[in-house]
């Protein structure tokens, strides 16, 4: 049995995905600095018979990342699937013309550095399985800056570049990088964006391995 690692673990798109990918028979490794978002997610997915563990770690923290995520695959087996899709903080949303070279350090090291060491603590295990999907999951300013979320849009197209360059990169090893964009709220009730509609697309992408950017749904003018 493989592992489905989710860091940024929480109960809207988190849950619906981890439960999408926990019935298709992974393994399920949740990775949040919330403990008690871990421990109400596993037991949430324990009842659906799906093997789930939680692993405390923060997104800032590149040691407590990759032991998360060594632990998890040595813990449930071998991470096949990785999921990078933290909440990017409040204070990471100034103005642009606000912002300062200071205020960009929290933001890059989120968005960049997080991807980074994640990648590099799962794939030498996707390497050995031979296959592997990693699964960057953003707003719509990773592709239309946004003036007034200065530190995410920056952020966010480093990801973006990233996560780009691992797909043309690992595609001969059978590694697929793919980000999938969504513009809106995520709602229960959204045509495109709800969560389980979403989780359901983010396995598709999984499993037809073809292209790089998805889009949930259209972006607005």
């Amino acid at each position: 049995m493989t592992t489905f690692a989710l860091v940024g673990a929480g109960p809207g798109l988190g849950l619906a995905t981890a439960r999408r990918f926990g019935t298709a028979g992974h393994s399920i490794a949740l990775i949040s600095r919330s403990t008690q978002h871990l421990e109400d997610l596993t037991a949430e997915l324990g009842r659906d018979g799906i093997q789930t563990r939680g692993y405390t770690a923060d997104v800032l923290d590149t040691t407590s990342l990759t032991v998360a995520l060594q632990t998890a695959a040595g813990e449930l087996g071998a991470v096949e699937i990785l999921r990078y899709s933290p909440v990017p903080r409040a204070d990471f949303m100034k103005p642009v013309l606000d912002t300062t070279a200071d205020d960009l350090g929290a933001p890059l090291a989120f968005s960049v550095k997080g991807p980074v060491t994640c990648v590099n603590a799962v794939l030498p295990g996707m390497r050995s399985l031979g296959r592997g999907t990693l699964l960057f999951v953003n707003g719509g300013s990773a592709v239309r800056p946004h003036p007034e979320r200065a530190g995410t849009s920056i952020a966010f197209a480093g990801e973006s570049a990233y996560a780009h360059m691992l797909h043309d990169a690992l595609a001969p090893e059978n590694i697929h990088s793919a980000q999938l964009i969504i513009p809106g709220v995520i709602r229960p009730d959204a045509q495109h964006s709800s969560p389980n509609v979403l989780a359901e697309r983010l396995y598709t992408i999984h499993t037809e391995r073809s292209g790089f950017r998805r889009y949930a749904e259209p972006m607005p003018d």
